[in-house]
């Protein structure tokens, strides 16, 4: 076995790595740039080698400086990660030739199964059925169109390098092929250092099915069962779960022999993963071989109980599998939630920043429910521009799937950050999503689900009224804090009122709140004015504590709490909300405010994240249509294109093409 082997990767997964090698007695080496030097896996890490500026192409992508690393630091094996050199042929021969070993497959399985386009040619050779397409590399926009209008619309555009919704489009259209060929091809570029796409029909409501495989360097190769990723937003998986609610046993079994024999095929001999789009009748295509490990890896791993990280070790130190396929099964259900660092209240941008308060929920296995955080950021740390938003992995495993999802969304609700925008309020609108919670999924959910994006939630119903009692219960606390103080009042005791007024907003729950032994009871007050049975709230919440976790009525709940002028902002399932507790009289003196408006910007394009300008396409004078392209934003490895609302003229372009710009900068004026 390895003494020492080098992550050649960043963030969460170079943690996850390391945390097996400790495990198994084995020194690490972490690797960084200079906008990493702070970072959580250079801490974890036994050593850690500075390789080069932040830009990934100057630095994680570079083979030479890795080589070099591993010279300097005697690491015998390097484990790539997923993304950056995981998938390149190039990167496993320049270890072989310097005499160390890949923790990955072999080069030629990479070779025949990590580029997408070949991928597809050796599976039509083993006669795997496959998306229709042109497997065939692009020549420019032209030939795109002529290729679309063969396959018929829609069609979705990918770069043959690609993952993780990378350099990928989906196209309705001519005029949007002409546009998705060339944005797909600028993000391979920047992602990869490929610039190479392809094209293939998109299917209507499909679902994302892949096959977890495992093989050795004896020709053992087995599965692990399989990971549904249909809910994904831009290409990209956001919630994943193992095993899919879509199959049966018989589908399962075939998917995983199909998967098995395409493995075997290329003589694959690491973790990888087989991926096929199904039908809701359960047909299923061969899509694309990912020849590494997968982000959603740890849904297996909690319902196999494999850890694949240790397997992957093993084989590349060339041991046997110890585990044969009849030793596989499944137990349980595991669900994970993929946390990004992005704005989901402004069509998901990516935000940027300090990480003022990093508190995820504890990591627990006690009454059949794991909760598991996958992450590679700390408190203090910094989400930088640079490289993918991914904060963090939450994952749930219980015995169902209902159970598993409830822990997730208790999860979810459980989850502090502070200092950046976060996908954490969707998320958890997702977990209590009926259509989500039934099982009925497809790739277009979210899409067809949110069609206008994510807008803030008006609490409603039974999550306004908890909320409002959790609003109460820490207004209570607070109060009974304040009367302790010593020296006030002259030592009277005074009787508080407990009728109240919280308003959710602008929206009004009256309620009666007192103490009652160890708990809070909240009274709810009906439009007669009677106030009815009580419920009881117990927590062991105190002021400063970013999570109200407790019980209400001997239901688990937990609301984040974030305190503002004159009140407390709560969060819960997905709506968040500034929260004022009122005495009557308080109450009928807040309603003769008046509301503040925000300022219009409606003639102005502002800057929606930090980024950098990767074109204007516009000039001063010019008229413009609703709907045509204005200016090209990059962050975070992602180009984003932004368009005009509605007809007008250019008046004055305040920002040019390599400007780097912070959120709400102005880049141009309308007249």
């Amino acid at each position: 076995m390895f003494k020492r082997i080098l992550i050649a990767n960043r963030g969460e997964i170079a943690c996850r790595v390391i945390k097996t090698a400790r495990k198994m007695g084995i020194q690490t080496v972490a690797v960084y740039s200079e906008a990493d030097r702070d970072a959580l896996h250079v801490e974890m890490a036994d050593e850690a080698v500075l390789i080069g500026p932040p830009a990934a192409a100057e630095s994680y992508l570079v083979i030479e400086k890795i080589v070099e690393a591993c010279r300097k630091t005697g690491a015998e094996a390097v484990h790539p990660g997923y993304g950056f050199l995981s998938e390149r042929e190039a990167f496993p021969r320049a270890l072989e030739a310097a005499g160390i070993v890949f923790i990955g497959p072999n080069p030629g399985a990479i070779a025949a199964m990590g580029d997408k386009i070949e991928s597809k040619k050796a599976a039509a050779k083993a006669k795997v059925s496959t998306v229709p397409g042109h497997l065939g590399v692009i020549e420019d926009g032209k030939h795109a169109v002529t290729i679309a209008d063969e396959i018929g619309y829609p069609v979705m555009i990918k770069a043959s390098a690609g993952g993780g919704g990378k350099g990928m489009r989906i196209a309705h259209s001519k005029a949007e092929v002409a546009e998705g060929f060339n944005l797909a091809k600028a993000e391979a570029k920047a992602s990869f250092g490929d610039d190479r796409v392809f094209v293939e029909k998109f299917i209507v409501d499909p679902r994302h099915i892949e096959i977890q495989v495992l093989g050795d360097k004896h020709g053992n190769v087995i599965h692990l069962g399989e990971r549904e990723c249909s809910i994904q937003r831009r290409n990209q998986k956001v919630i994943e779960e193992a095993p899919s609610p879509l199959l049966d046993e018989a589908t399962r079994r075939k998917m995983g022999e199909q998967a098995v024999a395409l493995a075997k095929a290329v003589n694959y001999d690491s973790a990888g993963t087989v991926e096929f789009v199904a039908g809701q009748d359960k047909s299923f295509y061969f899509l694309e071989m990912n020849t590494r490990l997968q982000v959603e890896h740890p849904v297996t791993e909690l319902v196999t109980g494999v850890d694949l990280v240790e397997q992957m070790i093993r084989v590349a130190a060339g041991e046997k599998l110890a585990l044969a396929q009849k030793d596989v099964t499944l137990t349980g259900w595991a669900v994970e939630t993929r946390l990004y660092a992005e704005d989901p209240f402004r069509n998901f941008l990516p935000s940027i920043g300090r990480l003022v308060k990093y508190r995820p929920p504890a990591e627990v296995s006690k009454d059949g429910i794991t909760v598991r955080n996958d992450t590679g950021v700390q408190e203090g740390g910094e989400i930088s521009i640079h490289y993918d938003p991914m904060i963090a992995k939450l994952v749930t495993h219980a015995p169902s799937r209902a159970a598993a999802i409830e822990a997730q969304a208790t999860a979810l609700d459980s989850f502090y950050v502070e200092g950046i925008r976060h996908n954490i309020p969707f998320l958890s609108a997702l977990m209590h999503h009926p259509r989500w919670r039934e099982g009925n999924l497809s790739t277009g959910f979210i899409a067809e689900e949110f069609p206008k994006g994510f807008a803030v939630r008006v609490p409603e119903g039974e999550v306004a009224r908890r909320i409002a009692a959790v609003g109460a219960a820490i207004d209570h606390v607070l109060g009974e804090r304040k009367r302790q103080i010593s020296g006030q009042l002259g030592g009277r005791i005074v009787q508080r009122e407990r009728r109240r007024a919280v308003w959710l907003d602008r929206q009004e729950i009256l309620l009666e709140v007192a103490r009652e032994g160890e708990a809070i009871a909240v009274r709810f007050v009906d439009a007669e004015g009677k106030a009815g049975n009580a419920h009881l709230l117990q927590s062991a919440w105190k002021p400063g504590d970013p999570v109200w976790q407790g019980t209400i009525d001997g239901h688990v709940v937990a609301v984040q709490a974030r305190p503002i002028a004159n009140g407390i902002r709560l969060a819960h399932q997905g709506v968040e909300v500034p929260v004022y507790v009122w005495t009557e009289t308080e109450a009928a003196s807040a309603k003769l405010m008046p509301v503040t408006t925000a300022s219009d910007t409606g003639k102005k394009l502002l800057c929606p994240m930090p980024g950098l300008i990767v074109s204007i396409a516009v000039t001063e004078g010019q008229e413009i249509k609703a709907g045509e392209t204005l200016a090209v934003v990059e962050a975070m490895k992602m180009q984003n294109v932004l368009r005009a609302e509605q007809d007008g003229t250019v008046k004055k372009i305040h920002a040019s093409a390599g400007a780097t710009l912070a959120v709400d900068a102005l880049i141009l004026e309308f007249a």
